[in-house]
């Protein structure tokens, strides 16, 4: 990445990041004929894009619209999804060499299922359209001037001021500290003052300690479809058991939606009613031992931990009513009480952000502060996993190019 700190031309906007937001926000300003400095703190751009979906990028869903986003205002997103659609992703991504392909759930990947390839259009374009981009600049400061904001940055080590009549703070949220994730964009919302929804971590395993987490702990490594729900939501997918408690897409999906304290719920055996099962069993082969029963529908390993919670060793023409009741409370209302998450460092989202009420839901532009937009992960716009997050940010990115 090129570096050129003596070519201070004009600049129309300063964009501080060069992730999925600002790198598209930089593009889009470019089609229209406006120049800008994307700053970045990393040695490159698009650190999340590369290591998203395992280095293969979900850069999408076919099925993303503002239901599937968490946010104080929960139709805020909904004009910038109308400005800048899955449709135009899509095609966005086509018109430069990437097409996509579903995986589950309208998750979309590059056919060739590199992520590298989804940051090269925008590097490549970046380079056609004469948008700059700095490497290793650490924005150490953001001053309002009658003409628009001076911006200091630590640029390869070296002091720099830079001015422009507009700032885009496109710098992410709190996850994943070790990739250079700060809280910069907080600061700056707070030191505007503009409000800020209370941030959590999003998308991100739960914790079991105390007296369970041995019964965990056995488990881990094991798999299960589930339906997880609390009171808000709930999903159908994947759960998987680790050493320090639950993690997969099911509870990465659930765990937005749940605080300490809270109670989820899994189903065990969604679709299914396992007393309508084990009679139907019953009737054919009712010698048959509950264990070997459970371990046809599970793994061996799973329903041996089921032992010390249900009468695995009878057989199941010996299964009592009440025995039944018990097995299908169980399965399919197992409770858990997670004692916390894995924090910022296995997140892979953050919820909450700068408030939806200090900016325009139709320009990203702070109602305070003329010239200041905010866009992506830092806004309190948060989005489920499977390509939505990314949705939004080609969309903000989009929206405040076309106000800049």
């Amino acid at each position: 990445m090129t570096t050129n700190l003596t070519k201070q031309t004009h600049f129309d906007a300063i964009i501080i990041g060069g992730g999925a937001c600002g790198l598209m926000c930089a593009v889009q300003a470019g089609f229209l004929g406006k120049r800008t400095l994307v700053l970045e703190k990393n040695d490159r751009v698009g650190a999340k894009i590369l290591i998203s979906g395992g280095g293969r990028c979900n850069y999408t869903n076919l099925y993303a619209t503002d239901q599937q986003f968490i946010s104080q205002n929960p139709h805020f997103s909904k004009s910038a999804f109308s400005q800048w659609t899955v449709d135009d992703t899509i095609s966005f991504f086509e018109t430069y060499g990437i097409v996509g392909k579903e995986k589950t759930l309208g998750q979309l990947f590059p056919v060739s299922d590199k992520a590298k390839d989804v940051v090269e259009v925008f590097t490549n374009l970046c380079a056609d359209l004469d948008q700059e981009i700095w490497c290793d600049a650490e924005v150490k400061m953001i001053e309002k001037t009658e003409d628009g904001f001076t911006v200091r940055a630590e640029v390869n080590g070296r002091q720099e001021y830079i001015s422009a009549p507009r700032v885009v703070v496109a710098a992410g949220g709190l996850p994943i500290p070790k990739m250079g994730a700060t809280d910069f964009g907080l600061r700056t919302a707070r030191k505007f003052d503009l409000k800020i929804t209370d941030t959590a971590p999003a998308l991100v395993p739960l914790t079991i300690t105390g007296k369970d987490q041995p019964w965990y702990e056995q488990l881990s490594g094991n798999s299960i479809f589930c339906r997880v729900w609390n009171d808000h939501t709930s999903f159908e997918e994947n759960i998987l058991f680790t050493h320090w408690g639950l993690s997969g897409p099911a509870i990465l999906q659930i765990s937005s939606y749940w605080k300490p304290g809270e109670y989820i719920n899994i189903d065990l055996l969604p679709n299914q009613n396992i007393a309508e099962l084990i009679q139907h069993e019953k009737e054919v082969n009712g010698k048959k031992m509950l264990l070997a029963y459970l371990a046809n529908l599970y793994t061996r390993k799973f329903a041996e931990a089921l032992s010390d919670k249900l009468p695995v060793e009878k057989n199941l023409a010996s299964l009592t009513k009440t025995d039944i009741e018990n097995i299908s409370s169980l399965i399919h209302e197992f409770k858990v009480k997670p004692a916390g998450d894995k924090g910022y460092d296995k997140a892979e989202v953050m919820r909450g952000g700068v408030s939806t009420d200090e900016l325009s839901s139709k320009t990203l532009e702070s109602k305070k502060v003329h010239g200041l937009f905010f866009g992506g992960e830092c806004v309190d716009v948060t989005g489920w996993l499977g390509g939505y997050n990314f949705q939004w940010a080609w969309a903000s990115g989009f929206v405040i190019a076309q106000n800049l």
